[in-house]
């Protein structure tokens, strides 16, 4: 028996633990294979084999023995698990929580949640021909889903880490000069930042990485929201303008919410959702914070990358921070003449 074979049969006994544990009357479980993506979570597919016979599709979104957790995000893996189950009482489409790995498992941190058919690849979302009508209300339904999950109470008992715009502002600036590189643009985006990012304001709680690719959609439309490790307390406009931003919509510029809607009905939806009114404004300045904290972040892989961490997908990545420069500008002086001989020319 090679390790591969040894380390997934540690797994999938500790899963039938932890089943047991919840209550659930197994015979066994079948077809456990780890899935691609989760650049910092394993995800792992597998059916649950009920003593009835019948079957329970399940994912297990885990953190590995002995693995660091990241310094950004949540503190563990439980502490989403109990996230999803309080985003669920609102109505935020979620994978049921079926169960979770207990403390000290061989098999990590971790829960099972039930296996959602649908598409997560952004660009797929934007072209398959099956999700036509879905894309056409996703803007409306985004909103309602934020709208829903901002207007939560209950998550002040679990710890999470708040975060208001002159923290974010600050660390922002931080992760710009550890990569030191110097841009020029990125450079004029936190001096318009320090004058423009609204002061502090409510806090609420935030799915912290609300985007197309962490959306599972079907023909019907949304079907959840996954990837709740950047759960955070901060400002409303903060999930609404990381939507927003352009490396997002997947060379769909003319659509900017996730390149499959308009602001308009983004915000229609999330102001009857929430009852509260969203300032244009503010929406904009904290776009222009999350395009360059996505920019700031593809130089940190840069600066990995040159240091030795040298992949593939570092490499690709790397190079997406010259085009977050170019969208700054663009949302830097949006009225400027040449975007539109940019347009003409093309």
């Amino acid at each position: 028996m090679n390790d591969a074979v040894a380390s997934n049969e540690v797994l999938a006994q500790a899963i039938l633990d932890a089943a047991h544990r919840a209550g659930f009357g197994t015979r066994g479980i079948e077809g456990l294979k780890r899935l691609s993506g989760g650049a910092s979570k394993e995800t792992w597919a597998f059916d649950l084999v009920l003593s009835d016979g019948g079957r329970r599709p399940l994912v297990l979104r885990r953190q590995p023995p002995g693995r660091r957790f990241a310094t950004q995000g949540l503190d563990n893996v439980a502490m989403e698990a109990a996230i999803v189950k309080l985003a669920a009482t609102a109505g935020v489409p979620v994978p049921g929580v079926a169960f979770e790995m207990p403390e000290g498992s061989v098999g990590g941190d971790g829960y099972a949640m039930d296996r959602i058919e649908g598409e997560t690849v952004g660009v797929r979302v934007l072209k398959a021909p099956e999700l036509a009508e879905a894309r056409r209300g996703m803007a409306r339904h985004c909103g309602e889903i934020l709208g829903r999950l901002h207007s939560l109470s209950g998550y002040e008992k679990l710890g999470l880490k708040a975060q208001g715009s002159r923290e974010a502002l600050a660390g922002l600036e931080a992760r710009y000069h550890d990569t030191l590189q110097d841009r020029p643009v990125f450079d004029l985006a936190l001096r318009w930042l320090r004058e423009n990012l609204p002061d502090e304001g409510e806090r609420v709680l935030l799915h912290g990485d609300f985007r197309n690719g962490n959306l599972i959609v079907g023909p019907d439309g949304i079907r959840a929201v996954l990837d709740w490790e950047l759960c955070h307390i901060g400002p409303r406009a903060y999930d609404l303008a990381w939507l927003c931003v352009p490396s997002w919509r997947f060379q769909r510029p003319e659509l900017p919410v996730g390149g499959f809607g308009q602001r308009e009905d983004l915000i229609r939806a999330y102001e009857t959702a929430s009852n509260v009114s969203v300032d244009r404004a503010e929406l904009h300045a904290w776009e222009v914070f999350q395009t360059m904290n996505w920019g700031v972040m593809c130089a940190g892989v840069a600066k990995a990358f040159m240091d030795g961490a040298r992949t593939i997908e570092g490499a690709i990545i790397a190079r997406r921070a010259s085009e977050t420069e170019f969208d700054l500008m663009r949302l830097l002086a949006p009225d400027n003449s040449i975007w539109s001989e940019v347009r003409n020319a093309g």
